[in-house]
């Protein structure tokens, strides 16, 4: 009987993996990706969580603006906190093949990038991005929902949006973003702060 139980119990763990439940690994690419830097495998794993935050993980004082504003803002917030941001989607777009995703060539298997900026802020080109990862892209599907970067471009640029997911630094991105590289010229976000990777997309507008 108990080798029965026994039995049972691994065949329950394994259907619940192979059924999209642990994406540890996916398409053979760890959560570490395929970085050399230990620093960078670190980042990686909090670009590829695909686990939902509870109401308990959401810090509810970090808006959109909060994440706009000036300054060194490299220890202004928290990367295993979770936000709910309300913005205009300004432009969607393929990332670029990454370390976090093993350098997929694919778009269908790369980050989805959103550039999000305040409503009426239009000429501004300084945004805060928030990501579509692969994992949360299969996540999705598997609930009947399309989070193609295709689909998403279409049904949600030009769109006010209310968005939530995981704090991350992207620190790889810090000669590009004003707070971090205020004297570059060819700075093209405000922050590394992102929300990375998104859970949840909500057309507010």
């Amino acid at each position: 009987m108990r080798r029965y139980l026994l039995y049972v119990v691994i065949c329950l763990a394994c259907a619940c993996k192979h059924s999209g439940g642990d994406m540890d690994v996916y398409r053979d690419c760890g959560l570490e990706g395929d970085a050399k830097r230990e620093d960078v495998r670190e980042l990686n794993v909090l670009k590829n969580r695909y686990t939902l935050p509870d109401s308990a993980d959401f810090d509810r004082s970090v808006t959109l603006q909060a994440m706009l504003a000036p300054g060194d803002d490299e220890s202004r917030f928290n990367t295993h906190k979770a936000v709910e941001l309300t913005g205009f989607v300004q432009d969607v777009k393929v990332g670029g093949d990454e370390s976090c995703n093993c350098h997929e060539r694919d778009p269908q298997y790369r980050d989805t990038h959103i550039e999000l900026i305040v409503p009426g802020d239009e000429d501004k080109k300084e945004c805060v991005i928030v990501e579509v990862t692969p994992r949360m892209r299969n996540v999705m599907s598997g609930k009947g929902i399309d989070w193609s970067t295709d689909n998403l471009r279409n049904t949600i640029k030009g769109h006010i949006v209310k968005v939530k997911g995981w704090l991350l630094f992207d620190e790889e991105h810090s000669k590009q973003a004003v707070n971090t590289d205020p004297d570059n010229p060819k700075d093209w976000r405000a922050t590394c702060w992102e929300v990375h990777p998104v859970t949840s997309i909500e057309v507010v507008n």
